[in-house]
């Protein structure tokens, strides 16, 4: 049976067409069912954009929003970025079958997360997206955009007479037109009203398509869109230009728009009506050929399928990657965590809202006189030197209390609340100062250890469902679609500076296995602390006690090092030798013409000494070969004195060494007491590994 090709249009047979419909179907009932989850979304948005909505109670003069939900948003958002983007920029490990590390491999992927704006552009709101929506989800595709540059070149004048090029005349800027194309992975933050997986009790999207379901997401074209994908192919003619006469469905256009919702918030005003086409992209095995096949599905409606073709990537994947927050056993998507605090948020704008009405009654005084005995009550206006003609004991001046008072204090207990359920302490608020009641230092210390480990637990979701999944299609998408060299910032070897590499297309020819390291580098404050106390251990353990294996410290200072300066600094603080020995033949035919040759650290020092021992034995007219092999045995000498040092073990009294004073084997030493740089965590605040450690007392 011939191959087809995964751009062949399968839309004209009759056979697909019916399952088309079928599915879409299914699909839109689908929307339906998830209508009332869709309207809590909107609330959602509503409370951290700071929108009051028809859910208030109260109903009076002040419109006041306390900003609860969106400031502990903010908060975890920024705390979880953080931890995922170190400050070393090292956010990839690729691992091979054969255990080696392809640095190419690691800097390309690195190249595509700094030039797609992962930090800023797609993890920010996609972390917002889902602590108000209950649901990661991202759509990875391939991006292909032209542009024509003009440029300028010097170009030599030829003069008749003169040879050519001239030198007596001065060359002429032409300009130059090319067509450059860039190209490269693309990531999409996708809404949750706009995700559809079916089944809804599907634990993953493969385990969905399995099961015979589907994967959609909606889709808005303008009329532009619309003529891009007919001139692209992805949608045939005949159903784009009926799609542009109708121009969408009203039903389906009605429904919640979350993009419509989020630019109104913004002070940007989208128009209604018809100006864009609804349309369903859906991804569904569909049984091309007499096999199952994954196939791409543009759906407009009832009979009116635009497009349906096979799965466009090589991989043979879904392009969408999605997880829930809080994963709900047996169902898709899970929980939103602001659904457990909205009704608090309501509750507290009622509140300050009926405080802020009482407000303007508590300024100003209540004012009682008796009318009988008083009849210039008219002539009682308040205001500077004013002369009341009544007598003070038929007039008196009473208070109205002071309810704001108490609202913004009922206020602030729900904002405790608030932050207490969506796990933000008082650290992670700027200006914060953690409430009226001081707290001791055991308690600031368990706050920060568990802010540590809950940040920890909450960032593995995206790092191993959405993150890691979509480095591997960033290396998919790569393998396909890119067929030039490409010119990409490295790191290369650990230690060296960065350099400028060249990346040849990728062939896929081993398996490669791809993870977000950005956590692993951020999850521990105390990591180094803790490695500097196992590197003291480690040297003061006699090498005898550790037949078979050498003591090699270089791979764990590299990464300390690097953590602490940064990828730029650290290579020039902790640089790498690399051990290049040259053949002492070469080295006798270099001192035989007088040359200065050094040695290295690197040099088999007994086969050198032979090789040139028998240059001094022929004759050294220049003295040449004498000094170098002076400065071998020199070498030579120093190398058995240091091996000889290492085998004795470290020195009575050195850092971590046993015998140390005051100092347990393989301590951390104890320096003298003194104040640290501003903003430094004190040791009785630092988390330990392996779980909640009480400070000492001091």
């Amino acid at each position: 049976m011939a191959e087809m090709k995964r751009d062949a249009e399968l839309g004209n047979r009759q056979a697909i067409k019916d399952q088309v419909n079928k599915i879409g179907r299914d699909v839109d009932k689908g929307f339906e069912k998830q209508q009332e989850r869709s309207e809590n979304n909107n609330d959602y948005w509503d409370a951290y954009n700071c929108v009051l909505s028809d859910r208030q109670f109260y109903n009076g003069t002040s419109q006041l929003f306390l900003p609860f939900i969106h400031d502990a948003i903010e908060a975890r958002k920024t705390r979880y970025v953080n931890q995922l983007f170190p400050s070393n920029q090292r956010y990839v490990e690729v691992i091979t079958e054969n255990g080696d590390h392809p640095h190419a491999q690691m800097s390309l992927l690195e190249h595509y997360v700094r030039r797609e704006g992962l930090r800023s552009r797609v993890v920010r709101p996609l972390l917002i997206n889902g602590d108000l929506e209950g649901q990661y989800s991202v759509y990875v595709s391939w991006r292909e955009r032209k542009r024509n540059v003009t440029s300028k070149a010097l170009m030599p004048v030829e003069v008749e007479g003169l040879p050519s090029p001239s030198e007596f005349q001065d060359p002429v800027e032409e300009m130059h037109d090319e067509e450059i194309l860039e190209s490269g992975p693309t990531v999409e933050v996708i809404a949750d009203n706009d995700l559809l997986v079916l089944p809804a009790t599907a634990d993953t999207i493969d385990d969905a398509l399995d099961k015979g379901g589907s994967v959609t997401v909606v889709r808005r074209w303008s009329k532009g869109m619309i003529k891009a994908k007919k001139a692209a192919g992805e949608i045939t003619n005949e159903m784009a230009e009926s799609l542009e006469k109708e121009m969408g469905s009203k039903e389906r256009e009605e429904r919640n728009n979350t993009s419509k919702q989020l630019a109104s918030a913004a002070g940007i005003k989208i128009d209604g009506g018809n100006s864009t086409a609804t349309i369903y992209e859906i991804w569904a095995k569909l049984k091309v050929n007499g096999e199952r096949r994954l196939c791409r599905i543009y759906w407009a409606g009832e009979g009116r399928v635009l497009s349906v073709k096979l799965c466009p990537y090589w991989c043979d994947k879904v392009p969408v990657i999605s997880a829930a927050v809080e994963k709900v056993a047996g169902v898709f998507k899970g929980r939103p965590p602001v659904s457990d605090v909205l009704d608090l948020q309501i509750l507290a704008n009622d509140t300050i809202n009926e405080g802020a009405d009482t407000a303007h009654f508590s300024a100003m005084p209540i004012i009682m006189t008796d009318p009988a005995r008083n009849p210039r009550v008219e002539s009682m206006v308040l205001g500077p030197a004013a002369i009341w003609k009544t007598s003070p004991q038929d007039t008196s001046f009473a208070q109205f209390p002071e309810l704001w008072r108490s609202a913004f204090e009922r206020a602030s207990e729900l904002r405790q609340q608030i932050f207490q359920t969506l796990s933000v302490n008082p650290s992670m608020i700027p200006g914060s100062v953690g409430g009226k009641q001081k707290r001791n230092q055991a308690e600031i210390a368990n706050e920060q250890q568990v802010d540590i480990l809950q940040t920890a637990d909450a960032v593995l979701i995206i790092e191993e469902d959405i993150l890691s999944p979509m480095l591997q299609r960033f290396a998919e998408y790569d393998h396909q679609f890119r067929d030039d060299k490409m010119i990409v910032r490295s790191f290369g070897e650990i230690g060296r500076q960065v350099v400028m590499e060249e990346i040849e297309p990728q062939q896929m020819n081993r398996r490669y296995e791809y993870r977000w390291f950005g956590v692993e580098a951020s999850r521990n404050a105390a990591q180094n602390q803790q490695q500097i106390a196992a590197m003291n251990v480690l040297r003061g353990i006699p090498p005898q006690f550790y037949q078979g294996y050498r003591l090699d410290l270089a791979p764990a200072i590299v990464p300390m090092v690097e953590n602490v300066f940064g990828p730029r600094v650290g290579p020039l603080v902790f640089k790498e030798i690399a051990e290049i020995s040259v053949d002492p033949m070469t080295e006798n035919s270099m001192l035989e013409h007088g040359f200065e040759v050094q040695t290295h650290p690197g040099d088999d020092d007994m086969q050198h000494m032979q090789a040139h021992m028998m240059l001094v034995q022929q004759g050294d007219p220049h003295g040449t070969a004498r000094k170098h092999l002076m400065l071998h045995q020199q070498q030579a000498q120093a190398k058995a004195q240091a091996q000889q040092a290492q085998m004795q073990g470290p020195p009575q009294g050195a850092p971590g060494a046993p015998g140390m004073q005051g100092t347990a084997p393989g301590a951390v030493p104890q320096g003298p007491q003194h104040q640290g740089p501003p903003g430094m965590i004190a040791p009785d605040q630092m988390a330990r590994a392996g779980g909640i450690v009480m400070p000492r007392k001091m």
